[in-house]
């Protein structure tokens, strides 16, 4: 056995047991990745792969556990790469941040610009996706880190730490009814009288939305949701036309740039949410990874983060 088949196993699995795709990522041919895989099961005396005719529908009972074991050899063999660069290269190289629209707007750019100051040789590159894909980028390595409210946590394989936290904001323009509350009154705002009204929030994967549906589902209200869009830029838009209002993220309201809207917290209506980084679990980091995340949060200070990444379990995900 050796390190090409462990790769075109790997490769197999994270393509969803497509060859032909595999074989494309690995710049080789398709009947080579096939007949190095049936070669390494023949060494192995399991099979890997469950198949119907020629194609391969999944991993079978031993290949999930071989796929664990390649999945950790490999993550190895690619933290020698980056012990090697590290000392040959310390403060070079890049670094890929995985993160949604509302990182990327209104919390990265605090972050980044002082990073490349430190770093200037580093660069940084943002990767952006919803909150699912970014975890599966940070699982094959196609992202360092990755910056999100959901699914990080729930993903296995990742070691995840808390970032900040935050609220629900409901925006309005000036002249919509909402507006006119007392402060006391946005205070004490009612699921039932936010519902008289058109909503325009997030897409059901971002920046809290399943717990916006479930506080509304638990207390027997239907909101009429007009618009769901995955940026907060976009939701304030549609506000500002008059479609309804919205429902963002705290971090993306802020009264001294969105002059033209008035913003009413609604951390009593939809509780307070948590963004968290993920790190692939085992991983070598680089030593400016650890300063970017501890630019993120003080709180992220390397011995945290090493017991995180070091103590989180390896388990693999595989589809089929």
């Amino acid at each position: 056995m050796n390190l090409q088949q462990f790769r075109f196993v790997r490769e197999t699995i994270r393509r969803n047991f497509n060859l032909t795709e595999a074989a494309r990522a690995l710049f080789t041919s398709q009947p080579g990745v096939s007949k190095s895989i049936i070669e390494f099961e023949d060494e192995l005396g399991v099979k890997i792969f469950e198949r119907h005719g020629k194609r391969i529908k999944g991993l079978t009972k031993p290949g999930a556990v071989v796929a664990q074991v390649i999945d950790r050899i490999m993550r190895e063999v690619d933290n020698l790469k980056k012990v090697s660069d590290e000392f040959a290269h310390r403060d070079e190289g890049g670094v890929v941040i995985g993160c949604t629209h509302a990182q990327a707007r209104y919390i990265l750019p605090r972050v980044i610009p002082a990073f490349r100051e430190r770093f200037p040789k580093v660069r940084v590159s943002l990767a952006e996706g919803n909150p699912p894909t970014l975890a599966q980028m940070v699982l094959h390595e196609q992202a360092d880190i990755a910056i999100a409210t959901e699914s990080l946590s729930r993903t296995p394989g990742l070691a995840t730490l808390p970032v900040y936290s935050w609220e629900h904001v409901i925006v309005m323009r000036p002249d919509h009814p909402l507006a006119e509350l007392t402060s006391s009154e946005a205070r004490a705002l009612s699921l039932e009288q936010l519902a008289q009204y058109p909503i325009i929030t997030y897409d059901r994967q971002f920046s809290g939305r399943c717990t916006i549906d479930d506080v509304f589902a638990s207390n027997g209200i239907t909101p009429d949701i007009v618009l769901e869009a995955i940026d907060a830029d976009i939701i304030k838009t549609y506000v500002d036309v008059g479609l309804g209002v919205g429902i963002i993220a705290g971090m993306a309201f802020d009264p001294r740039r969105d002059k033209g809207m008035v913003g009413i917290p609604a951390g009593h209506l939809f509780g307070t949410h948590t963004t968290r980084v993920a790190i692939k679990s085992g991983v070598f980091l680089r030593d400016y990874v650890y300063v970017l995340l501890e630019m993120l949060s003080p709180e992220l200070n390397r011995d945290v983060v090493q017991e995180a990444v070091d103590s989180e379990p390896l388990r693999q995900v595989v589809n089929g």
